[in-house]
Parts: structure tokens; C-alpha cells; sequence
């Protein structure tokens, strides 16, 4: 699978979520300092918004039922067998890039 390029670096809220849509594809960057990590957007519960929701420690919020999910692995906290899915990421050159299941890729 190729890398790709989602959105300049300095686009995305730091200690948070942006909204990023690529391919028909909506996803969350969430960005703490030089590091990204790059989920779904949609909530698994109920759909909410993941990419406003609170980011804390390393775990977001649903804003729209509180439900928690581990950045790092996608694990919700209310039910170990609910997860988000994640994407390997990078930044490179300024630019958030993620390995996407498509293989779609774009230069960098």
C-alpha cells in the first residue's frame, strides 16, 4: 500500500482533531506537536464526529456520547471489543500522509 498525502501539518489543530476527506473517505487527524495519528472519522456507536471531539492524553471523546477511544490502538474504553480503525501515518516535508486499505497513493 502507498502513503497518502492528506494535509498540510499546520492545518491541523494541535492537541486535537481536524476533518480531512480524501477518496470519499472521511477521517480525523489528530495532531500533538510533530505527531499524527490518522483514524476514521465516524464513531462506531452512533457516527459522531470524531475529529471534534476532546482529545486528552492520548484519547479521544465522541462529543456526541462520550465515548473514549485510545488513540494508540483504537480501543474504545467502554468496550474492549469496539474500535475505530487507524492508519499507519507520517509527516513528511509538512505534510500528514497515512497507509489508507485502497492503496491509493499520492506523491510526497
Amino acid at each position: 500500500m502507498g502513503m497518502t498525502r492528506l494535509i498540510e501539518l499546520k492545518r491541523c489543530a494541535d492537541e486535537g482533531g481536524t476533518f480531512v476527506s480524501v477518496g470519499g473517505r472521511e477521517l480525523a487527524v489528530f495532531r500533538s506537536g510533530d505527531d499524527v495519528t490518522v483514524i476514521d472519522n465516524s464513531c462506531p456507536h452512533a457516527g459522531g464526529n470524531l475529529s471534534g471531539g476532546d482529545m486528552t492524553d492520548g484519547v479521544v471523546e465522541c462529543p456526541w456520547h462520550n465515548w473514549r477511544f485510545d488513540l494508540r490502538t483504537g480501543v474504545c474504553e467502554h468496550a474492549a471489543n469496539v474500535r475505530v480503525a487507524r492508519y499507519t501515518a507520517a509527516v513528511r516535508d509538512g505534510w500528514v500522509f497515512a497507509e489508507l486499505p485502497d492503496g491509493r497513493s499520492s506523491p510526497g
